[in-house]
């Protein structure tokens, strides 16, 4: 006699969003099991990685092996991004508007936006514009972002309590997608979802960023907490929770010390290299098992890893 698996009942279903536009357009979400049950269920759509460009230099920041395969193109973010494109087949690219940061560079919002700008047009890829988390500047840079890209579909992120109104409006008025942050809350997530509804952002245009916690550092609340909020979206048919979810995920893991120590500074954790490729493409799995149907990555080699564990598990 075969083994037959024990089968969960599910009602509801995680909306499809799709991100960008044109022939490379990425559609998300649509699956009515939970992540990677495709023996229970329809899962239509693979989850996705994305890969960061910095509007910045990252160099005094980066571990040298998260710098070694762009090395030629940091100090360009659109070369940087063509070339994630073009030799590492990104399908999504993420800016993350670094210089941003009052507590920075405190570049200039339309500064900013023209970086954004010529990233989003140097590729044929969707896009997705991360903030700083600082309302004030955020506002201004991603209504600015919103105004230039019209037309591209690209994601403002992160849209939290304190400046939805301002950048939900400005994605409205351009027709942008947007992703609903909260800090590791049930609650709090479905709470903001609310309020961009009411405010008139569209179910097709909204994503659900959970903030992440990395290997070590908060990755089983955060797991818990994904995997609470897709069991309300499928088993108890929470509207407001069925958006797909993106994870940022290699911000997380490469700031920790663990991925920039050197081999002679801790020679117990190993080499150096591996460690952090092996830390972002383990939080990215993790993740994914949790229900993100997007990953947002930096090196290739942990890219690689994952690509082949969504293709064996699809």
């Amino acid at each position: 006699m075969t083994f037959q698996p024990s089968k969960q009942v599910y009602s509801g279903k995680i909306r499809e969003v799709t991100l960008g536009s044109g022939d490379k357009a990425v559609t998300i979400g649509g699956r009515g099991v939970y992540a990677f049950h495709s023996f229970e269920g329809a899962m239509p759509n693979a989850p996705r990685i994305a890969m960061e460009v910095w509007d910045k230099d990252p160099s005094e920041d980066w571990a040298a092996a998260a710098k070694a395969p762009f090395g030629d193109v940091l100090a360009d973010p659109a070369a940087w991004a063509s070339k994630c494109v073009k030799e590492y087949g990104a399908e999504i690219i993420v800016v993350q508007t670094k210089s941003a940061d009052p507590n920075g560079d405190n570049r200039a919002a339309a500064d900013v936006a023209a970086t954004v700008k010529k990233v989003v047009d140097s590729v044929d890829v969707p896009v997705i514009v991360w903030g700083v988390a600082n309302h004030e500047k955020d506002t201004e840079v991603m209504k600015l972002v919103a105004e230039s890209c019209a037309g591209k579909k690209v994601a403002l992120s992160p849209v939290e309590e304190g400046d939805y109104k301002q950048i939900g409006a400005a994605s409205l008025g351009y027709n942008q997608l947007v992703v609903a942050s909260s800090p590791i809350d049930i609650n709090l997530a479905k709470q903001l979802n609310i309020l961009l509804g009411n405010l008139g952002v569209k179910a097709e245009n909204l994503l659900i960023d959970p903030t992440t916690g990395g290997l070590g550092y908060g990755l089983e609340y955060t797991y818990s907490v994904m995997e609470r909020a897709g069991q309300a979206a499928l088993t108890q048919e929470d509207e407001k929770l069925q958006q797909p979810m993106i994870a940022n995920v290699a911000n997380e893991t490469w700031k920790c010390k663990e991925s920039n120590l050197s081999t002679e500074d801790a020679p117990e954790l190993g080499d150096a290299a591996q460690r952090g490729i092996l830390m972002e493409a383990v939080t990215a799995v993790d993740l994914m098992l949790a229900g993100a149907d997007v990953v947002v990555m930096r090196h290739p080699e942990a890219i690689k890893l994952v690509r082949n564990y969504i293709a064996k598990m699809m």
